[in-house]
């Protein structure tokens, strides 16, 4: 039975994050979100709330910060998107066509990995964007104005998680206005009644934007420009995206995504998934034309709508072949994954390269505070570190007490709270992780009467050895700018 095929892949695939979540510390961005997002808000810098929310969430609910704990929505979400997935190919072609979309879902590491476990805003966002696409498909088969409302309250979900989300509804009201069978509903109030849900759902990011000169959505729009031509900048975009979903599950999505856009919209279910796809997939290979900013994962909303056209094609194949090019990718896939968390948990490619940690961001820097403790160094001045993702893994793991304080102009989140500008003519401990004492003189020397190196933090990992974390004592802030 295809809906039992697709509970097992659920459960096996969520007692896989969940072994991960706990053997993995948090990286960059997740300690970023979890440390800076501990005060419940309307809205933060980066991203819209509900991400941020979700960590917050558990962590009041439950009194930890552990890995596995803030990780654990998410892992949840995904379980939800996994089932949400089979729906939606289920529904458009044939349940069969649905276990393999929900199958190779799960293999493409940018979704598999990272946005089905990781404290990031794509979580949430692929839920709500598949929530939405599945009551859109009911509501246009005529099932009744309710599915018109839970397609709009999804959507405003999918807005309330990233900005991305945008492109996607897009795309939807494109695929709306241009199919013949299904234009008659712009004509009718539900679809407007479903865009004034979602509006409302978003509100929040509206009223914090409005409170903090649209600060957010300028910082986003912002990553959009450039000042030079680069002829080759989409075919590297695409190159990294295809490398981020896996090269033949990319080219298993793009090769049905081409043949849909050009068969026009006579099959309205392959026409409306193009649409879906269409946007976040041309806007950030296009933008690539003059940005170097760009992020691979940016497109990954796109590409989640070509799922059920892969596992329809899939579907199509012989099966043995299709169970064993899955089982291949399972499998490599799963050595691959060994290879990095047996890296960051033992550090093992520094017997190659002694020094060679590319892993570190991985770890969990919780032994800091004992170790500062020890030091009398908790009560004295107050703590900063260099950048914003700095920032986020010493507070981190410090656990909010003492604040630290993000020692540059870039500061994200940390720019809302009181910052080094409440400090003036106080002293400050820097805790600078990756950094020396050349890189911190040029960049606060002129803020500071004097900056002095101390003995480093030496914090101890069983089966990784010692990591040194910088320290400097930094006398008298003279101003900040």
């Amino acid at each position: 039975m295809p809906g039992r095929a697709v509970a097992g892949l659920i459960a096996g695939t969520t007692a896989i994050r969940l072994l991960l979540a706990w053997a993995v510390g948090l990286g960059i961005d997740e300690s970023y979100m979890v440390a800076a997002g501990r005060d419940l808000r309307l809205g933060y810098f980066d991203h819209p709330p509900l991400s941020w929310w979700l960590s917050s969430g558990i962590v009041h609910l439950t009194g930890s910060e552990a890995p596995v704990v803030v990780r654990l929505p998410f892992i949840v979400l995904f379980a939800v998107s996994t089932w949400l997935m089979y729906r939606l190919a289920a529904t458009l072609f044939t349940p069969r066509a649905g276990v393999w979309a929900a199958v190779a879902l799960n293999l493409a590491p940018v979704l598999g990995l990272t946005t089905a476990s990781w404290v990031l805003p794509d979580g949430p966002l692929v839920c709500a964007l598949l929530a939405a696409a599945l009551c859109l498909v009911h509501a246009l088969e005529g099932r009744g104005t309710a599915w018109w409302l839970g397609a709009g309250v999804a959507a405003g979900l999918a807005l309330l998680s990233k900005y991305s989300a945008g492109l996607v509804l897009g795309g939807a009201f494109i695929a709306l206005l241009t199919q013949p069978a299904h234009r008659h509903w712009l004509a009718r109030p539900q679809p407007y009644l479903a865009a004034a849900l979602a509006l409302l759902v978003f509100s929040p990011v509206l009223v914090w934007n409005a409170q903090h000169g649209w600060a957010s959505f300028a910082f986003q729009g912002g990553r959009a420009g450039g000042a030079s031509f680069r002829p080759f900048g989409p075919i590297a975009t695409l190159a990294g995206e295809a490398l981020f979903l896996l090269p033949w599950i990319w080219l298993g999505l793009m090769i049905p995504f081409v043949r849909g856009l050009r068969a026009g919209p006579a099959d309205w279910r392959r026409w409306l998934l193009c649409w879906l796809a269409a946007g976040p997939i041309v806007l950030f290979a296009v933008v690539s034309l003059w940005t170097r900013s760009m992020l691979f994962h940016w497109a990954t909303p796109g590409y989640l709508f070509l799922f059920p056209l892969l596992g329809d094609w899939l579907d199509r194949w012989r099966q043995r072949r299709v169970r064993a090019w899955a089982q291949g990718t399972a499998i490599l896939t799963g050595v691959v994954l060994v290879l990095a968390v047996t890296e960051v948990r033992f550090n093992w490619l520094s017997a190659f390269k002694p020094g060679f940690d590319p892993a570190l961001q991985g770890v969990d820097l919780t032994p800091l505070r004992p170790v500062l403790a020890a030091r009398g160094l908790l009560n004295g001045p107050a703590i900063a570190a260099p950048s914003w993702n700095d920032t986020g893994k010493v507070d981190y793991a410090l656990g909010g007490h003492p604040r630290v304080l993000c020692l540059n102009l870039d500061a994200r989140q940390y720019g809302f709270s009181p910052g080094p500008g409440a400090h003036i003519g106080e002293d400050m401990l820097i805790v600078a992780p990756r950094q020396n004492q050349a890189r911190i003189e040029a960049s606060y020397g002129k803020l500071f009467d004097s900056i002095e190196p101390l003995e480093p933090a030496r914090l101890e990992f069983p089966g990784r050895g010692t990591v040194e974390v910088p320290l400097f004592l930094a006398r008298h802030l003279k101003r900040w700018p």
